[in-house]
């Protein structure tokens, strides 16, 4: 796939972001505009490898035809590559800005060079589609007289939403948000995923396409609302997310000023789509010391929405040590690397006080406050790590100023107040209990995809789920199924 010798020719060069300095004062998507010249030459460092790793259960969770479409690039087929793209994938323009990209590392050209620029060959496809009006509404031609009810409108219950359609299901889709898209709409940044022309263009799409959406509609407070759905769907998917986030009981934990992550970037996001924040309703970071405490991309996000707010200090506590720069013998190729890496938040950060924010080994101890109650600092003390578990290193104890402090150290698992009106069952992680491949729980009829029944996860994983899911429903309702 590609050219023969492309590999060997041409190196790395995907799409750059923009100009740090540029970016920090909006919430524009940070990346440059499509470089279709640059991606076709990127297109072709695609090998004729024999086996696709990228394919595999080390690479792409819904095994994207990624060699097929990366050749059709090199060969300037743009339309030909985007129908390739959308059989195994619902929404390549989530996926190509927002997924850490487990297929470029398990790419075989980047056993000994850099891998593949696949995600960001993916990002360009899809938005090419868009703006040169390739993707229309589709037509569904024959309904079956089924209908079935997805609660929450996340990655995974869009994508099933989106198979029972085509499948001629007739779908409705339950948010209790102002704003359809669960986490995409307001748990991922719009600096990263632009709310109104990326998130809101597919949802529109899928409307004209036969799916209802019912917006501030909480299923699952009232038990007699539960029953209605029952009563009214011959099918039901709850695809309610892991929303339960990870707290940290340590002194002084009550003090004005600890938030968790996901309440910081909602109310962000809410408030710039609601007024461009004039009405005031987010938690600002401007002129405040900011402690991020925990890493991954939801500290990140954290990271660069304080930048754009006019933060006046930025920390990063990450509790592990720093990763290696090259793969560690532990954690060979096609595993996903766990190496050292720069974000777009880290980038920023540098750029604005001159050093990465993150601060590695190092233990949150306490909150500390003053006489009226306002977070002031936080007490640490570095770790290290013992057979794989952190351990304290006595006398290492340092104060850091903080005026607000963010959680973002992951999620539990899901609220079960609309689980527990259904009657499932969990299992030992608070997941709702419904096994991998066929999706129901206990309950007929029910079914569970995505981080409520995975546990948190990637947007990837939560459309591979989505599409599992659909097709286990397609085959209730139906006895076959035709959905892949």
């Amino acid at each position: 796939m590609g050219k023969t010798t492309g590999f060997l020719e041409f190196d790395r060069d995907p799409s750059p972001y923009r100009d740090p300095m540029e970016r920090l004062v909006d919430f524009k998507e940070i990346y440059d505009e499509d470089d279709s010249e640059r991606l076709m030459t990127q297109g072709a460092r695609c090998m004729d490898c024999g086996i696709p790793f990228c394919q595999s259960n080390d690479g792409c969770p819904i095994h994207n035809l990624i060699p097929e479409w990366n050749d059709l690039v090199y060969q300037d087929q743009w339309m030909e590559a985007l129908d390739r793209l959308h059989k195994t994938n619902n929404f390549p323009e989530f996926t190509g800005r927002v997924c850490p990209a487990p297929c470029e590392g398990a790419c075989v050209l980047g056993i000994t060079d850099p891998a593949v620029a696949i995600k960001n060959i993916e990002m360009t496809i899809v938005d090419k589609g868009f703006s040169e009006g390739w993707i229309k509404p589709r037509s569904v031609r024959n309904r079956s007289g089924k209908s079935v009810a997805v609660i929450g409108s996340g990655p995974a219950g869009l994508a099933a939403a989106d198979q029972l359609n085509q499948a001629g299901h007739s779908v409705t889709v339950f948010e209790r948000a102002d704003r359809i898209g669960g986490l995409l709409m307001y748990g991922i940044p719009n600096m990263k995923l632009s709310k109104e022309e990326v998130v809101e263009r597919r949802v529109s799409l899928l409307r004209q396409e036969g799916i209802r959406f019912l917006t501030e509609t909480n299923v699952g407070h009232d038990g007699s609302a539960v029953n209605k759905i029952l009563e009214d769907f011959d099918a039901v998917l709850l695809s309610t997310g892991a929303t339960v986030p990870r707290d940290l009981d340590i002194p002084g934990r009550n003090l004005s000023g600890i938030h968790f992550a996901m309440d910081f970037l909602t109310a962000n996001t809410k408030s710039l789509l609601d007024s461009s924040h004039k009405d005031g309703k987010y938690i600002s970071a401007k002129d405040k010391n900011v402690i991020v405490i925990g890493g991954g991309d939801t500290g990140t996000d954290c990271i660069g929405t304080s930048l754009r707010h006019g933060c006046k200090s930025l920390v990063n506590f990450e509790l592990f040590p720093k990763p290696p720069a090259e793969r560690s013998s532990n954690n060979p190729w096609p595993t996903f690397p766990r190496v050292f890496k720069s974000d777009y938040g880290h980038e920023e950060s540098t750029r604005i006080f001159g050093n990465d924010p993150r601060v590695y080994s190092i233990s949150s101890a306490s909150f500390i406050g003053d006489a009226s109650g306002n977070l002031v600092g936080v007490r640490t003390i570095d770790v290290k790590l013992e057979e794989g578990r952190p351990v304290t290193i006595e006398g290492s104890e340092r104060d850091w100023p903080a005026d607000l402090v963010l959680l973002a150290m992951g999620f539990l698992g899901p609220e079960h107040y609309v689980s527990d009106n259904f009657g499932l069952l969990y299992d030992q992680r608070s997941n709702y209990e419904a096994e991998y491949g066929s999706f129901s729980t206990n309950v007929d009829g029910v079914f569970a995809a995505g981080d409520c029944r995975r546990g948190q996860s990637l947007v990837v994983w939560a459309i591979n789920e989505g599409r599992g899911a659909a097709r286990e429903i397609d085959r209730y309702l139906m006895k076959v199924t035709s959905l892949p």
